[in-house]
C-alpha cells in the first residue's frame, strides 16, 4: 500500500512538474511575440506593417510620434539602416519593413546581434504592397553597427 502510495505521488508530481514547465513556456512564447512599434501617425505604410504583423500572430503596440529621430538614436538605428519605423520585439530593434517570417525567426534562433533591418521603402516589402515588387535584403545588425544580409528577396 505504501509503495503504490508513493507511486501516485511521484505520478502527480511528474504531472504537476509538466504542466507547471508548459505554461512557463506557452508564456514566454506569447512574451516574445509582443512588439511596440514607434510610427508616424500619418504614415499609412506604417499602419500596413503593423497589420501584416497581427495577422501573423504578434501582439502589437503601437506609439505615435512625429519625430522618430529620437527613437532611433535610443535604439542605436543608424542613418544608412533607417527606415519610417522602428519596433523593439525582446532584445532587438526591427527597422523598416521586416517580414514577420523574419522576425520569428530572429525570435526562435536568437542571434548575438541588435536588430534587424531594411533600409528604405523598398516596393513589395510588408506594408509596401503595390504595383511592382523590387529585390531587397533584411540587413542582421551586429553590436558594432557592421550589416550581414539576413534575407534576400
Amino acid at each position: 500500500m505504501k509503495r503504490q502510495s508513493r507511486m501516485i505521488s511521484y505520478v502527480i508530481a511528474v504531472f504537476a512538474i509538466s504542466i507547471y514547465a508548459g505554461f512557463g513556456i506557452m508564456s514566454q512564447t506569447a512574451q516574445a511575440k509582443d512588439i511596440m512599434v514607434y510610427k508616424s501617425p500619418t504614415c499609412g505604410c506604417c499602419k500596413k506593417w503593423v497589420d501584416h504583423l497581427k495577422k501573423e500572430g504578434f501582439n502589437v503596440k503601437t506609439k505615435d510620434y512625429r519625430n522618430m529621430k529620437p527613437i532611433k538614436k535610443t535604439f542605436g538605428v543608424k542613418r544608412q539602416f533607417q527606415s519610417c519605423h522602428t519596433g523593439k520585439v525582446g532584445n532587438y530593434f526591427i527597422e523598416g519593413h521586416v517580414s514577420a517570417s523574419d522576425i520569428k525567426k530572429l525570435l526562435k534562433d536568437k542571434p548575438d546581434i541588435k536588430g534587424l533591418s531594411v533600409p528604405g521603402m523598398p516596393m513589395g516589402s510588408p506594408g509596401m504592397e503595390g504595383h511592382r515588387k523590387d529585390k531587397y535584403n533584411v540587413l542582421a545588425i551586429d553590436k558594432n553597427n557592421r550589416a550581414t544580409v539576413y534575407t534576400s528577396y
